[in-house]
Parts: structure tokens; sequence; C-alpha cells
């Protein structure tokens, strides 16, 4: 399974669990959320580690700015976008 597809999953988790939402959310607070939030995803029964989840955004926002206008000077910058744990702090603050 894939960061993205285990997000997915943790996303749909989430919803439905406000305990877990709220044991997701605090991990941004954390002195390394990262590290927090995976052993979080970890205790739910997925194997997801930071590295793997820092490299599966970085090559995300690589593989769009690839595609954007070759991926050149004119590509559109994105602030926080290769950041998939951001995002999904993001959409858990939404619910």
């Amino acid at each position: 399974m894939t960061p993205y597809e285990i997000l997915e999953e943790m996303r749909g988790l989430a919803g439905k669990d406000p305990d877990l939402r709220a044991r997701l959310l605090a991990t941004y607070d954390m002195e390394d959320p990262v590290d927090a939030f995976c052993r979080e995803c970890q205790a739910q029964g997925y194997d997801l580690y930071p590295m793997e989840l820092i490299e599966a955004g970085e090559e995300a926002y690589a593989a769009y700015r690839r595609s954007t206008n070759g991926g050149g000077e004119n590509a559109p910058k994105l602030f926080g976008q290769d950041d998939f744990y951001e995002m999904f702090i993001v959409t858990l603050k939404q619910m």
C-alpha cells in the first residue's frame, strides 16, 4: 500500500472516529510531528514511516512540476504542496 493510499484510508477512519481525528491532529503540535503521525498510523495497523511519507510527497510534487510546462522556470510554485502530512492535517481540520 502506498503512503497516499494509507493517508486516504486514515482520512476515512478519522472521519468516522472523532477520537482518532483528535489524536492525529495532536501530532501537529508534537516535537516531531511526522514521526508521531506515523506512529499513530502504525498503531492503526498501517506500515507508514516518516521517510516514506516525505519521499512520496516530494515525488508527487516533482511529477506535478514536470507535467506543468516541463518543470522549468515558469512552472507554478506550490508552497507546502510537497508535504502530504501538512495537506492531511489541513483536511482533518476542515472536518
